[in-house]
């Protein structure tokens, strides 16, 4: 079963194109850069979830409940949670190290102050990614991973209600051409990153799981060293369900791994 859905691509320009994060010091204040809106037809995975493999597809639907189902803002549930991703990386894609730095709830809503992404991307760049990893391991430390296999994964999961509005949606990345991806710098206050930003292609083929529920999570590469394909992703506004009772609540989690 396929839906349509508005996803926003990114566009080619000859300057070097950013995200401006907290932009002026004001908290949540997201400054974009010029997106192409599109119309796309998005396949529904539910019931062919387990014809994906995170070591081929660089994505997996799996169903893994958490004991935590309140994400607050106290944190006081991090350790619990950042225990059950561990051994979830550690027996679903063959982790060896694992380390877990940033945990993001999205609300999709207009006061929220952090919002579903709308824009078709992957987290990191590969200097972003060898960047990030020097931030968080140090430089010795990161010249020694860099020796072996390593790689970014994200962890995403639905929270409190079955997912209903502005879904993840990915590209499956055989249809992703490596000039599609363009480079886009993320400007934080403290820091800069980069991330990869996708323009739009004819072939790509969008899919998603519908109704995903808090006992769900998708698990999907956004950088490796040795060459797992990159997922391209974004929120994506279903044309036919626009309007729904539980506005999308979700977390996000990015790790670090070495195989």
């Amino acid at each position: 079963m396929s839906v349509t859905a508005q996803v926003n691509y990114h566009v080619k320009r000859p300057e070097q194109q950013a995200y401006i994060i907290d932009a002026g010091g004001v908290a949540g204040k997201l400054v974009s850069p010029v997106q192409d809106r599109a119309t796309v037809s998005v396949s529904d995975m539910r019931g062919l979830e387990n014809t994906l493999r995170f070591e081929t597809d660089g994505l997996a639907f799996l169903r893994k409940p958490s004991r935590v189902v309140e994400f607050d803002d106290s944190g006081d549930w991090k350790g619990a949670y950042d225990c059950e991703l561990t051994e979830l990386l550690k027996s679903e894609v063959g982790a060896r190290d694992v380390v877990i730095f940033d945990h993001t709830v999205r609300i999709d809503d207009p006061k929220s102050g952090r919002k579903p992404a709308r824009n078709v991307h992957s987290d990191y760049s590969e200097a972003g990614a060898h960047q990030r990893l020097k931030d968080l391991l140090g430089q010795e430390r990161a010249a020694e991973w860099e020796e072996g296999h390593f790689g970014f994964i994200n962890i995403w999961r639905p929270v409190r209600h079955p997912i209903a509005s502005a879904p993840l949606g990915f590209i499956r990345s055989q249809t992703v051409r490596h000039d599609d991806w363009i480079m886009l710098d993320l400007i934080y206050p403290d820091r800069t990153g980069q991330i990869m930003g996708l323009v739009h292609g004819q072939d790509h083929e969008w899919i998603y799981l519908s109704g995903m529920t808090p006992e769900e999570i998708a698990v999907f590469n956004i950088y490796d060293n040795k060459g797992l394909a990159s997922i391209a992703h974004s929120a994506i506004d279903l044309v036919e369900t626009p309007d729904t009772e539980h506005p999308r609540m979700s977390i996000e989690s990015r790790t670090l791994v070495r195989y």
